[in-house]
């Protein structure tokens, strides 16, 4: 990206984690103002599904429209206005696990409702039907590095059709032969809208370009963040990180989200 690209809005936060559920929880744990909840939330409730779906969906579903429906409305914009992105390392990796054991074993009882559960772009469906939205929408996955792919993604599209986008990022507990794949415990998602202007929503402000050369995660900077199990969203937590710093305490260089071993997303955060 030679180009300058232009400078993009940040509004709607959203954060949810058993230890963290909610930004204001996670803002206040992250800038050690506060503490992490105590039992932790069991999974959310996302209220944008009827209560017998609510109770039907996978955790990776409630935890993806638990934010999805947080950030929107942090934003004050109307979901059915919003094109979405979503990002997943794996999808429902229980599922999927439960899917492969089933078809080898008795394939016959395969359950209907878990077979629909199992897509990747799963949680974005449900997104989409439930609020009406009828934007654009992208299920995106990228291994280690998912959020920042999204976040690219949600970038360019914001920039190029000058129109605000949802942006979430989820992942649940990886379970079975499949945790050889990917380590990912818990649950954890974080939530964003991107808008190409500035209004009295905005919570930062971010200029972002493309870095090539050797590319490494940013360390976590809190006890908070740090003491969450891994997660395969996890390349979240450094932004949430310096936007939960914001205003007062802006960060000086910028933040390096890598996209492979060899490309960073960089981003600069403002007030």
């Amino acid at each position: 990206m030679s180009a300058k690209t232009p400078t993009l809005y940040i509004e709607g936060l959203a954060f949810w984690a058993p230890t963290l559920p909610g930004w204001d929880v996670a803002r206040a744990a992250f800038r050690g103002e506060g503490a992490p909840a105590d039992p932790p939330a069991r999974r959310p409730s996302p209220q944008v599904l009827a209560p017998a779906e609510r109770r039907r969906a996978p955790d990776s579903v409630a935890l993806a429209l638990e934010v999805a429906g947080a950030a929107v409305a942090a934003s004050g914009r109307q979901a059915a206005d919003l094109p979405c992105v979503f990002a997943s390392a794996h999808g429902d990796l229980a599922i999927n696990d439960y899917m492969c054991s089933t078809l080898a074993a008795t394939p016959t009882q395969l359950s209907p409702i878990k077979f629909h559960n199992s897509v990747h772009n799963a949680a974005v469906g449900y997104w989409t039907i439930g609020t009406g939205c009828m934007q654009a929408s992208n299920s995106l996955s990228s291994f280690d590095h998912s959020f920042a792919a999204a976040l690219l993604e949600a970038a360019a599209q914001c920039a190029a059709d000058a129109q605000p986008v949802l942006l979430v990022g989820f992942d649940a507990e990886a379970v079975g032969p499949l945790r050889q794949v990917h380590v990912s415990e818990g649950l954890l998602a974080g939530g964003l809208v991107l808008s190409p202007e500035r209004n009295e929503r905005t919570v930062a402000a971010m200029d972002w370009s493309l870095v090539p050369g050797p590319a490494q995660r940013a360390p976590l900077a809190s006890d908070a963040a740090r003491a969450l199990p891994p997660n395969a969203i996890g390349d979240l937590l450094p932004l949430f990180e310096a936007l939960a710093q914001l205003p007062d305490r802006p960060a000086a260089a910028p933040l390096h989200m890598p996209l492979d071993a060899q490309l960073s997303l960089a981003l600069r955060l403002a007030p």
